[in-house]
């Protein structure tokens, strides 16, 4: 414990001193916006975390959606993909193409993952379990994803101009449902059966913030809307490529905004939190639990319109860092166990679902041989009003919610499944002891989640504190 918490304490050291500083001077604000398709092929594998599944066909499309700010001589770019997860080694070769194609520094590009489950699988252990024409596809799609990225990027940067940015916050208490419940015999699980009479309580909450930045021209011509909110965009389900309820919610705004209006959606801090309530006795699934979801949302940002913000300071800074978080700890005897239960699943048979969800994560924890695990934090901020964090990995929401608390920022955006990419769940100290699916799948030590939150807040205040020497 004692050489876990003197790593944390070098890691957050480490994420204050190397921030990236810059700004610029106010200026006139510029926006530009685009989306590249980026659906698979029917046949490419299904991607929800540990899919197996081959996909048969299309409900809606998947996009790289692409805002890209410029303030006097400052260039930022933010991209959301409607896929489960961006993985470090494409966030390297993304941020890479991205630069090459456009000239824009990885500083100063900001990716998330919708975290739709409904997207393509992409992960090489589980195409080389899947093999065939098939596995072959997914590799294809992987290796065109950059490119198509880049081309969104290069797309929106080339629409640059004039515009006004406004921010507003709505809330909606009613769709998303924190999944962790203690059980009376005192072992918490996730999304138990529902309405058990061994439910005790759930061990946290959600958060019903619905953050929603919004540009649009001078005369008034909607350009972007960004809309974050924490739930798991795990709806869907099925055989077919879906956005899940992002994808709904971007339809609806765009009937009332019209088409020309992008709609960017970033997940917030939603690892334990997701639209399943156990205590309902009934509850819609499927893609009609979708299209109720995003059409709520949908109703909430619009609501958010009418009293949205203007921000008139338009200075635009960024911040990155990276942080080396110690990684879980595993024996001899749990990686071999990993190695023999890894390639039997999905087999008839095979090893139960917890065990395969530890045996990832000993794998992966075995690459690192007991190197940290490393991991960006990345800010950006709009004046002295407005701030948005990407932090790797899925987030619990308490975290998510303290750095908002801690924000010195009047607005703050904070998505999980951003920055560096994926590093799984990232629980809260308290929730080790617990267990259970998340807690098994995570792959940072305890603590990893609050040095995460200290680093981001940091970078916040060097930001606010910039507004000082500018």
């Amino acid at each position: 414990m004692r050489e876990n918490a003197r790593a944390l304490r070098g890691a957050i050291g480490l994420a204050i001193v190397c921030g990236v500083c810059a700004g610029t001077a106010a200026a006139e604000l510029r926006a530009g916006k685009a989306a590249a398709r980026i659906t698979p092929a029917a046949g490419v594998p299904m991607g929800s975390s540990y899919g197996l599944t081959i996909s048969t066909g299309v409900h809606d499309d998947l996009y790289a959606k692409a805002l890209a700010l410029e303030s006097g001589e400052a260039r930022v770019a933010i991209v959301a993909c409607d896929l489960i997860s961006l993985r470090p080694a494409l966030v390297v070769e993304l941020r890479r193409e991205v630069e090459r194609v456009t000239g824009l520094s990885a500083d100063r590009i900001m990716l998330h993952a919708t975290h739709t489950h409904c997207g393509p699988q992409m992960h090489s252990l589980f195409l080389n379990l899947i093999g065939g024409e098939a596995a072959r596809m997914g590799e294809k799609y992987r290796a065109e994803l950059p490119g198509k990225v880049a081309e969104a990027v290069r797309l929106a940067l080339a629409d640059l101009q004039p515009a006004r940015a406004w921010w507003g916050i709505g809330r909606e208490e009613h769709v998303s449902f924190n999944r962790r419940f203690l059980m009376k015999d005192g072992w918490v699980v996730m999304n138990p059966n529902p309405r058990s009479p061994d439910l005790a309580r759930a061990v946290s909450g959600i958060d019903p913030a619905v953050p929603v930045l919004y540009f649009d021209s001078p005369d008034g011509k909607p350009l972007a809307t960004w809309v974050n909110f924490a739930m798991h965009p795990a709806i869907a389900g099925g055989p077919a490529f879906s956005a899940d309820y992002p994808g709904r919610l971007a339809a609806t705004l765009a009937k009332i905004k019209g088409p020309q209006m992008l709609t960017l959606f970033t997940m917030g801090t939603a690892g334990d939190v997701n639209h399943l309530d156990v205590t309902a006795k009934d509850q819609e699934r499927g893609q009609r639990q979708v299209e109720r979801v995003g059409e709520i949302l949908a109703a909430d940002v619009i609501r958010t319109y009418s009293s949205l913000r203007p921000i008139r300071d338009t200075t635009l800074r960024f911040r990155r860092t990276r942080l080396r978080l110690p990684p879980r700890e595993y024996s001899v005897a749990e990686l071999e166990e990993a190695r023999r239960n890894f390639p039997q699943y999905g087999a008839r048979g095979g090893p139960p679902f917890l065990d395969v969800v530890k045996a990832w994560r000993v794998m992966e924890s075995a690459e690192l041989a007991g190197a940290p695990l490393e991991a960006d934090v990345q800010a950006m901020s709009l004046g002295d009003e407005v701030a948005w964090v990407g932090l790797p990995g899925e987030i619990f929401v308490d975290l998510g919610k303290a750095l908002k608390n801690a924000s010195p920022f009047a607005f703050t955006i904070v998505s999980g499944m951003s920055a560096s990419g994926t590093i799984s769940y990232v629980p809260t100290r308290v929730a080790f002891p617990q267990g259970s699916y998340e807690v098994i799948s995570s792959r940072v030590a305890p603590g990893g989640g609050e040095a995460l939150i200290e680093a981001a807040a940091a970078l916040l205040y060097d930001m606010y504190r910039a507004r000082e020497r500018r």
